[in-house]
C-alpha cells in the first residue's frame, strides 16, 4: 500500500534545489513518525549547506590576500606589539608579522630568545609608500633604546634587505644624529633568517576583539599573512586616519556590525600612543 502512494516532492532553497521523497499514510501513526523523521533529516541537512555557504560566501567578501608586487622592510624598536599596530595602519603597507631576528640562536621562542631581537618584518608596496616613509615612523614614534643601552631583545635596530634600504638607513640614522645632536646606537645590518613569534603576538591589539577574529575566520596563518587583518590591527589600536578607516572598513568587507567596532575602537584609542 505504501508504495502505491509513493510521490516526490521537491523542496527549493535559497541557493541549491534539493528533491526528497516523502512515503506517508495518514492513518498509520509509525508512517507518520517516518514522514515528519525524513523532513527533520532533510531541513537539517539544508540548514547545514546553508550556513556553510554563508560562511565560505562571508569569508571570500574578506580581503585577506593582495596580489601585488611588494618589497620586505624589517624593524626593531622594542616591544613588537605597538609596532604590528603602527605598521599596519600605514597606506601601502599590504602584510605584517613580528617574530624575531638579529640573533645567532637556532628557533628561538618568547621564552627562549637567545641573542634575538624582537622585529617586526613588513611586506609594502613601494608605489604607494616608500622605504624612506617606513623609515621616517621607525624614527618619530621610536625612542626606546635610541641613544641608551637597553637589552638585546629590545633593542633598536634596522635590517636591511639589498644595499639600496642600507644607504638610506644610514643616512636616515645620520640625518636624526644630527637633529638630536647625539650619537644614535641603533644598529643597521643586513637581515637574516626570520623567525615568526608565537600566535597570541601576531595582531595582538586585534586578537583582544574575539567577534573581528570570528568574523575574520582567522586562522595562525592568516594572522601572518592577512591583510585585512593588518590594516585593522592598526584601527582598533587607534592608528590611521578616519578617512583611510571609512575607505578600508567598506574595502575589507566586513559587517556593519563589525565595522561599527572597529569605528568604535579607533575612536577610543586615536592619540592615546602605542603601548605593549
Amino acid at each position: 500500500m505504501l508504495k502505491s502512494i509513493r510521490r516526490a516532492v521537491t523542496l527549493r532553497i535559497s541557493y541549491n534545489p534539493v528533491r526528497v521523497t516523502l512515503s506517508f499514510v495518514t492513518l498509520h501513526p509509525s508512517v507518520t513518525t517516518r514522514f515528519y523523521s525524513q523532513i527533520t533529516r532533510t531541513t537539517q541537512r539544508a540548514g547545514e549547506r546553508r550556513r556553510l555557504y554563508h560562511k565560505e560566501t562571508k569569508m571570500s567578501n574578506i580581503l585577506h590576500e593582495v596580489d601585488t608586487p611588494f618589497e620586505k622592510a624589517t624593524f626593531g624598536m622594542g616591544c613588537f606589539w605597538a609596532n604590528d599596530a603602527l605598521y599596519g595602519a600605514e597606506p601601502g603597507v599590504l602584510r605584517t608579522r613580528v617574530g624575531y631576528a638579529g640573533g645567532t640562536t637556532e628557533q628561538p621562542t618568547y621564552r627562549s630568545i637567545g641573542d634575538h631581537t624582537e622585529v617586526i618584518e613588513i611586506d609594502f608596496d613601494p608605489k604607494v609608500v616608500t622605504y624612506e616613509d617606513l623609515l621616517h615612523l621607525f624614527w618619530k614614534h621610536h625612542e626606546y633604546g635610541l641613544t641608551t643601552k637597553v637589552k638585546k631583545q629590545y633593542a633598536s635596530c634596522i635590517l636591511y634587505h639589498n644595499d639600496e634600504q642600507k644607504q638610506l638607513a644610514e643616512k636616515s640614522r645620520k640625518e636624526e644624529a644630527e637633529k638630536h645632536n647625539v650619537p644614535l646606537i641603533t644598529d643597521i645590518v643586513a637581515a637574516g633568517p626570520f623567525y615568526p613569534a608565537e600566535d597570541y603576538h601576531q595582531k595582538y591589539r586585534l586578537q583582544k576583539h574575539s567577534l573581528l577574529c570570528n568574523e575574520l575566520s582567522l586562522t595562525p596563518a592568516l594572522l601572518q599573512k592577512s591583510h585585512a587583518a593588518a590594516r585593522l590591527n592598526g584601527y582598533v589600536a587607534g592608528v590611521g586616519t578616519k578617512d583611510d578607516l571609512e575607505k578600508d572598513l567598506v574595502k575589507l568587507g566586513l559587517s556593519e556590525k563589525a565595522a561599527e567596532i572597529v569605528r568604535k575602537q579607533f575612536i577610543e584609542n586615536q592619540g592615546g600612543g602605542l603601548y605593549c
